[in-house]
């Protein structure tokens, strides 16, 4: 038995004739940048999560940068995130010239650990940057107490998780700006790359529409230095195609979920959901203390397994300038070197989830 990690084309197939038809019609009116699917693409993503505001964009990298922009972030500003997370992250922070500021995770979700966050303010500090890690908003009610109690902006990362939600609120609703990614292999992904970012702020919106265009209010006409970040046609036809099914795609992940925990949680650690909350569950991690032999067996047996991410971003080369060193962050230099995915989709089915559970539980003995 061979299990496919995302199961991208089973969903292609069983989507295939909204998709090709939605693609087609792009095809037929040629209007590849800014047609009128990405505004209709825009309005579902506005009912879906209850913002105000859903602004499509070429990717979600892209769409934390403008997000930034629209916050006016300076260089030498300071935005507080996590180092456990994919480099976009406080890349994205580094790109714009200002400084990533990190604080540990807890152990149990992956998530910011909101309870660093207050020591680590500084007058430079503008910011702070939760990421939904996995598919799991952070802390909110903590990171907003701790942002309004010193007149700083929350950005969420939600890359991984929309759709997800806490205290009854999707995660796209959470921040001053939120934003996601549509990469394939996201909950819910194109056939590319592509984001959104979401606000219910009117100015931020505003902003954030002219500086996906170059900072353009009008033809040739540039009120900002923007970038070229706009979600192409094609993308939006793919997505508008996908979206009626999401909700009941994220019912089926939960199950999928349960039925990993219901299995495994005897053996190893598995994910902790927080009462408040739930997941998109873009990935399923579980911690491991011989990973390495264990995805090789795991792969022998047609098991496919992932490590997000085997370096915390304290540790990269890139970031070597901050003169963060190991130690600093145990819990997420601990996280890096035990979790491991296993694979999580909608379409996996319960032969290929008992036949993972058996495997893992049989070699991590």
């Amino acid at each position: 038995m061979d299990i496919d990690f995302a199961n991208l084309q089973v969903q292609y197939q069983k989507y295939k004739v909204d998709i090709d038809a939605n693609i087609q019609a792009v095809l037929n009116k040629s209007n590849y940048i800014m047609g009128e699917e990405v505004r209709e693409l825009e309005r579902a993503l506005e009912e879906f999560t209850g913002a105000k505001h859903a602004i499509t964009c070429s990717s979600g990298t892209d769409a934390l940068l403008l997000a930034m922009m629209a916050l006016d972030i300076q260089p030498a500003d300071e935005i507080i995130t996590t180092p456990f997370t994919f480099i976009s992250t406080a890349e994205t922070i580094a790109l714009i010239k200002a400084k990533p500021v990190f604080v540990d995770i807890e152990p149990d979700t992956f998530n910011i650990d909101a309870n660093l966050i207050e020591a680590v303010i500084t007058s430079k500090t503008k910011a702070i940057m939760p990421v939904s890690l996995y598919g799991q908003p952070a802390d909110m009610d903590a990171i907003r107490a701790i942002a309004d109690k010193h007149n700083l902006k929350v950005i969420i990362d939600g890359a991984q998780s929309f759709g997800s939600t806490y205290n009854g609120k999707t995660d796209s609703n959470l921040g001053d700006i939120s934003t996601t990614s549509f990469f394939p292999a996201k909950p819910l992904g194109c056939y590319g790359d592509g984001g959104a970012v979401f606000t219910n702020n009117d100015e931020y919106a505003k902003v954030i529409k002219m500086m996906r265009v170059h900072g353009q209010n009008k033809r040739y006409h540039h009120k900002y230095i923007g970038m070229g970040g706009r979600l192409d046609t094609i993308q939006a036809a793919i997505l508008l195609a996908k979206l009626p099914h999401y909700t009941q795609e994220l019912a089926d992940r939960r199950q999928v979920a349960q039925r990993y925990t219901d299995a495994l949680s005897a053996s190893l650690k598995t994910p902790v959901i927080k009462p408040n909350r739930s997941s998109a569950w873009a990935q399923y991690t579980v911690r491991v203390n011989n990973r390495d032999v264990l995805q090789a067996k795991l792969k022998d047996n047609g098991i496919p397994t992932a490590v997000y991410y085997p370096m915390p971003l304290h540790l990269q080369e890139c970031f070597q300038y901050l003169n963060c060193k190991q130690g600093d962050f145990p819990i997420s230099e601990k996280a890096s070197n035990e979790v491991m995915s296993i694979p999580i989709n909608a379409f996996i089915t319960d032969e290929e989830v008992k036949h993972a559970c058996h495997n893992i539980k049989a070699f991590n003995e």
